[in-house]
């Protein structure tokens, strides 16, 4: 079943990807297209959610501190 839908979602990406850069191809053309731009698409997209979930950690533990320090010099170092 997923051999299946990949067909099936890589037939669809492929299709628009080809209308939407305005090129010609045959059918087989457009689902290998179409699978391949899902297994590059899908692998930078994990790349950078990876990144960002690191990032935003250290955002978080940025913003955190940052609270913590003005806490500490409004009320408590008076």
């Amino acid at each position: 079943m997923p051999i299946v839908l990949l067909i099936i979602v890589g037939a669809a990406a492929g299709f628009l990807a080809t209308r939407l850069m305005k090129i010609e191809a045959d059918v087989i053309t457009t689902v290998v297209i179409g699978m391949a731009g899902a297994l590059i698409g899908g692998l930078v997209l994990r790349f950078l959610l990876s990144v960002a979930g690191i990032m935003s950690g250290f955002v978080g533990a940025v913003l955190g501190a940052l609270v913590l320090i003005w806490v500490w010099q409004t009320y408590i170092k008076r």
